[in-house]
């Protein structure tokens, strides 16, 4: 094999493998080295899709179990089958990671198995067990991802005291469940766990939950999921976390008041954040500057301090999310080919996939006082949008920020059933620097979710139809 490539990508999840395939569309000779043995990094393999595959099984057997009989369909015997679950979940992430390397043989992608390591701003050596192969490439694309933090002086065992990949693989449905982190994966997996019957007790180091998100989405996404069954412990400071036989032991205290508790719990979750993963880069040697979070700093054409090394995704500034990886990743190729790539930081949406769901996009009304921009609002509540009204999922609202004079779109937050394939409209809209009045003018199919979308825009100018 010819060892010489014009792009050489090291990392094969979302950004690394869709920038591999855009840069071989481009007609650029592309390599992607990964060494996980399976394409798709953290989010397809431990992440995003097998998170998703649990949280979609276990909502159907919460409703199952709890609100079938009152719709009409009654039945007996309902039991859960944990390994059957898990077993589905991953077929599913095998059948998809197996695509990914189709998709690199259609493209002619070559897929290097390995660590990638730099040796200059030309060079890769890929290491295979005790294998080492050299590589030469013009352009070096780096794509590493993220690993999950911890908190001093907590060591995740990945038994007991479990980071999201552990989550992910328990035998069994554990009666009593601990999960350090009121963010997205925190969240996510405590409802996985209670809708499947854990006492899950959420523990949150700030006074509300998903921090830097919209607080009054914030505060009924808070609401909801206390009625739904899971406890918070707000404003908890942990202070240690001990294994004590087959149980776990977790102590905290409450940031305000200094009062301590301590929480016994079959399992523990730590989702407080994730961080950059560029060990073993060599990217001090070649003197790759990174920041003080230890994130490689890059230009807005995404090149690190070497021109012809670029960074996406996860190791640079912005949220991890596997769609902003993507996007950064067509960018790159398509730079290196000679074209205008370019990546909108403020249309990249957010979901939280529980139920209901939670999208997010653009500024959060806190954001726009900060930054003293006069906006106007518009809500509607999914109690009055027939279509949720009729599946039973009334929780949650749709709320529009537009610019007070021009009523262009600044920022949308929705808390309800599919609200995560709603914003998709919002970030098309704003892509194209729409109004509220454009939205509000634009048909919406009856009867559908969407309409709650049309009646926030028409909110906006208080002319809402049905509420």
């Amino acid at each position: 094999m010819d060892n010489n490539f014009d792009v050489i990508v090291i990392g094969g999840g979302p950004g690394g493998y869709v920038c591999a395939i855009r840069a071989a569309q481009l007609g650029l000779k592309t390599a992607c080295v990964e060494s996980r043995g399976t394409l798709g990094g953290t989010c397809l393999n431990v992440g995003c899709i097998p998170s998703k595959s649990l949280l979609n099984m276990s909502e159907s057997y919460h409703k199952a179990h709890k609100e079938f009989q009152s719709q009409g369909i009654e039945f007996s015997d309902l039991k859960l089958n944990l390994d059957k679950m898990m077993s589905s979940k991953n077929k599913s992430v095998q059948t998809l990671t197996k695509g990914i390397e189709f998709l690199f043989k259609k493209n002619k992608v070559t897929y290097l198995k390995g660590k990638g390591v730099l040796f200059s701003e030309n060079d890769v050596v890929v290491y295979e067990g005790e294998k080492k192969t050299s590589y030469k490439s013009k352009n070096i694309v780096l794509a590493t991802g993220s690993a999950p933090s911890s908190l001093p002086g907590i060591e995740i065992d990945e038994q007991n005291i479990v980071s999201s990949t552990g989550a992910l693989e328990f035998k069994e449905v554990p009666k009593n469940f601990a999960v350090i982190g009121g963010g997205v994966i925190g969240l996510e997996m405590g409802s996985v766990w209670s809708r499947l019957g854990s006492n899950v007790t959420v523990l949150e180091y700030l006074d509300h939950i998903t921090p830097g998100m919209d607080k009054e989405v914030s505060s009924e996404f808070l609401k909801i999921l206390t009625k739904q069954g899971i406890k918070f412990k707000l404003s908890s400071k942990v202070t240690a976390v001990t294994n004590k036989g087959n149980q776990v032991e977790v102590s905290f205290e409450n940031n305000q008041t200094s009062q301590k508790e301590v929480l016994l719990v079959d399992k523990v979750l730590v989702a407080v954040g994730r961080k950059p993963y560029t060990e073993g880069l060599n990217l001090n040697k070649l003197g790759i500057k990174k920041d003080p979070q230890g994130r490689i700093e890059v230009n807005e054409k995404l090149q690190s301090s070497i021109k012809n090394i670029y960074a996406i995704g996860d190791i640079i500034k912005g949220p991890m999310l596997a769609h902003k990886a993507e996007e950064e990743g067509i960018a790159v190729a398509e730079i290196i080919a000679g074209q205008a790539g370019h990546v909108n930081y403020n249309t990249i949406p957010g979901v939280i996939y529980t139920s209901p769901e939670v999208a997010v996009i653009g500024k959060t009304e806190e954001e726009l006082k900060k930054e003293n921009i006069n906006y106007k609002v518009g809500k509607f509540p999914f109690l009055a949008n027939s279509r949720a009204k009729v599946n039973n999922e009334p929780d949650g609202f749709v709320k529009i920020l537009a610019e007070s004079k021009t009523d262009r779109v600044l920022g949308v937050h929705m808390i309800g059933p599919h609200t995560g394939d709603l914003i998709a409209e919002m970030g098309l809209a704003m892509e194209f620097g729409a109004s509220a009045e454009d939205i509000a003018r634009t048909c919406h199919a009856h009867p559908t979710y969407t309409e709650a979308v049309k009646e926030a825009a028409l909110a906006i100018d208080k002319r809402a139809i049905h509420f």
